[in-house]
């Protein structure tokens, strides 16, 4: 996976949604969160990086299981060719995310949407609508 690759899509996500100064961002080990143009880019929207412990895959556990997910959803009940073309990957992935996030309950999160339970932690201004 290349630096470009990653760096793009948190530059996305962070056009997308404008974080907090203190966002905690977490990885892997792979060299690509290493880079410098990904370091830059967390430092220059005052977040922090975080990375698991080497050998501790625990320590990666919530990104992992998504991923899982995704390949037991998605891609294990296809039938070949799993993914015509680029396209194809970009709508089945992004279609798989949007049901993971807005429409699938989370019972680590008292059996509620991520979206929503996210929601719930953004700050209110004055009339109490997040900001």
């Amino acid at each position: 996976m290349p630096e470009e690759l990653l760096t793009t899509a948190l530059h996305r996500a962070l056009l997308a949604q404008q974080p907090t100064p203190g966002l905690l961002v977490h990885s892997d080990r792979g060299g690509q969160y290493c880079g410098n143009a990904y370091r830059t880019l967390l430092h220059r929207h005052a977040a922090l990086r975080s990375q698991s412990r080497r050998g501790d895959c625990y320590d990666n556990a919530q990104a992992e299981s998504l991923w899982s997910r995704l390949k037991t959803e998605v891609l294990e009940v296809r039938e070949r060719p799993v993914l015509v073309d680029l396209w194809d990957a970009q709508r089945s992935v992004a279609d798989h995310f949007d049901y993971y996030n807005h429409e699938q309950l989370h019972s680590s999160i008292d059996y509620q949407t991520p979206y929503y339970a996210h929601q719930q932690l953004l700050p209110l201004n004055a009339l109490n609508c997040p900001v």
